[in-house]
């Protein structure tokens, strides 16, 4: 099978594959307007307030922005999949323990937005044509159609993004005028909660969770991009992108008292349009999800096609979605906030001052003990500082990635040392 098949899973994207950091920009920023994402805006905006969210916002876009900002660099400069990235990193047979376990949170992320796109559907459904369908048939449906686009490769999702994302985020600005049409924009700004339902703390670390796979997964995208410049620009579908997704799902919300945003639309007599609209972006976004679940699991099943991998992927996925997966989205976040911060440390640390930005293919051995022993250590040191067993920096995900990173760093601190006085 020709390269372009296989979305080039075990080596080097080449120029004629190259694409704008603006392009990917846009598909980024359309992973944002999706339903979990808006879902996740409503939830914190109703559980703390608009200006507690606004912080939370705030917070977490920084977070996500400085650690993409490093490994976009290294996914174009080394133009590998994080996958094949994480080969040198963990070593051939430490990566595919890493790829296991990006697939599995991956698939899980796929199955909550496939699940809560069936709701809306159901939902619209009932709104609009007072039907009221079944859910399962709506899982297989969605799915099947989200697994058909994956399997041909970033360049469809591309091509759904740059009408998608424009689109819905004007829709989605019409909505917020709408929303403050017939109410004073200050008590939106004011509004506070009876009984808040989550801190400020609670809250960041919810939304860098629902977001912390892209630091590490950014390398798949920005491996396509031409070169640096343009792969820091791919960066700002998450510094503009995810806050903007988050402000114009609260402030609808707030108004009208609503998470489910298909019955915030239905206040506002917008139901098909909004529908049609999340429709597409979800899709695309979870599109995006299958498309790197895929690659992951293509290093640890080597002998498989893409478009074989993406199959089963996404049945796996739609099954999830099928026992009900959603129900514990928050718990899900918080796992990843735990384990992924650590790994994107790991892999910036060995490409910038071990590796000397330089990957070759016929360096990778089979384990690379220091890297597995920084992720280990690190993650169950997190786990304390999440259970409060005790506190470093009082925030999680931020401990995740400094122990991560310095603990490794002490590791190979021989190496490093002699790769600076080189």
């Amino acid at each position: 099978m020709p390269e372009e098949g296989n979305q080039y899973t075990t080596t080097k994207v080449q120029p004629k594959d190259f694409t704008s950091g603006w392009l990917i920009a846009l598909l980024i920023a359309g992973t944002g307007l999706t339903l979990p994402i808006l879902y996740l805006g409503s939830e914190i905006a109703l559980s703390i307030g608009f200006k507690g969210a606004l912080w939370a916002f705030g917070i977490s876009t920084l977070v996500l922005t400085l650690m993409c900002m490093a490994t976009t660099v290294i996914g174009n400069r080394s133009r590998l999949s994080t996958y094949m990235i994480m080969h040198f990193s963990f070593g051939r047979k430490g990566a595919k323990i890493m790829n296991f376990i990006f697939g599995i949170t991956l698939l899980g992320w796929f199955s909550v937005a496939l699940e809560l796109l069936a709701i809306a559907v159901k939902d619209t459904a009932l709104q609009t044509l007072q039907v009221n369908l079944v859910e399962w048939p709506i899982i297989i449906v969605v799915g099947t159609l989200i697994i058909t686009t994956t399997i041909y490769g970033i360049k469809s999702l591309e091509r759904l993004a740059n009408y998608a994302v424009p689109i819905l985020t004007l829709f989605l600005g019409y909505v917020v005028y709408k929303s403050i049409e017939g109410t004073s924009f200050q008590a939106i700004i004011d509004f506070v909660p009876t009984e808040p339902t989550l801190s400020l703390f609670e809250a960041t670390s919810i939304l860098v969770g629902s977001s912390i796979l892209f630091p590490v997964l950014m390398a798949d995208f920005s491996r396509f991009i031409y070169n640096d410049k343009q792969s820091l620009i791919a960066v700002l579908g998450i510094t503009i992108g995810f806050p903007i997704a988050l402000i114009f799902s609260a402030i609808p919300s707030i108004q009208s008292g609503e998470v489910d945003i298909i019955k915030v639309m239905e206040s506002l007599d917008l139901v098909v349009p909004a529908f049609v609209l999340l429709f597409v972006s979800t899709w695309v976004g979870n599109a995006s999800n299958l498309y790197s679940t895929t690659l992951t699991f293509s290093t640890v099943k080597t002998d498989w096609t893409f478009k074989k991998m993406a199959i089963v992927s996404g049945i796996v996925g739609m099954v999830a979605a099928l026992l009900g997966f959603s129900d514990y989205l928050f718990d899900f976040l918080n796992f990843l906030g735990i384990l992924a911060p650590s790994i994107s440390a790991i892999y910036i640390i060995n490409f910038f001052f071990v590796k000397k930005q330089d990957y070759k293919l016929k360096d990778i051995v089979d384990w690379e003990y220091e890297a597995l022993i920084a992720w280990v250590i690190s993650s169950v040191m997190t786990i304390f500082t999440y259970l409060e067993v005790f506190q470093l920096t009082q925030a999680y995900f931020i401990d995740s990635f400094l122990l991560g990173g310095l603990i490794y760093m002490m590791l190979k601190w021989k190496v490093i040392v002699r790769n600076l006085n080189a």
